[in-house]
C-alpha cells in the first residue's frame, strides 16, 4: 500500500484535529463533514481496505469499533444514537485507501443513506 494523506496525519506530518490517540488508533474530525459530528478512526496501521484485512488484524478492527464507541459516549453522544459506516473500495464509497471507520452523529439518519 503506497503512503496516504491518513499516514501522514498519523505520523503528525500534516495537521489534523485529532480527538483520540493510542498506540494503535487514531481518531480526527472529518474535513468534509456529512454530520455534525463526523470524526474518522484509523489503525495506524496500513490495511488498504476491509477486504485487505486478515484474521491477525480481528483483535485491530476490535479496538477501532470499541475507540469509536468510547469516544461517542465520552462525548455524550451514545444516548442519541449515532453511526459507524466502513466504506469498501470505489463502488463501496472508499476515497483513501487505508481503512477507516466514519463515526457519524448529531442528525437523525435514515437507511437508505442519502
Amino acid at each position: 500500500m503506497g503512503d496516504t494523506i491518513f499516514g501522514k496525519i498519523i505520523r503528525h506530518e500534516i495537521p489534523a484535529d485529532i480527538v483520540y490517540e493510542d498506540d494503535e488508533i487514531l481518531g480526527f474530525r472529518d474535513v468534509n463533514p456529512q454530520a455534525p459530528v463526523h470524526v474518522l478512526f484509523i489503525p495506524k496501521k496500513p490495511i488498504a481496505t476491509l477486504d485487505d484485512a486478515e484474521l491477525d488484524d480481528a483483535v485491530l478492527l476490535g479496538k477501532l469499533q470499541l475507540a469509536a464507541a468510547a469516544y461517542a459516549r465520552q462525548e455524550g453522544l451514545a444516548g442519541k444514537g449515532y453511526r459507524t459506516v466502513i466504506n469498501c473500495n470505489e463502488d463501496g464509497g472508499q476515497t483513501v485507501f487505508h481503512l477507516h471507520l466514519h463515526l457519524l452523529a448529531g442528525r437523525r439518519f435514515t437507511w437508505p443513506p442519502g
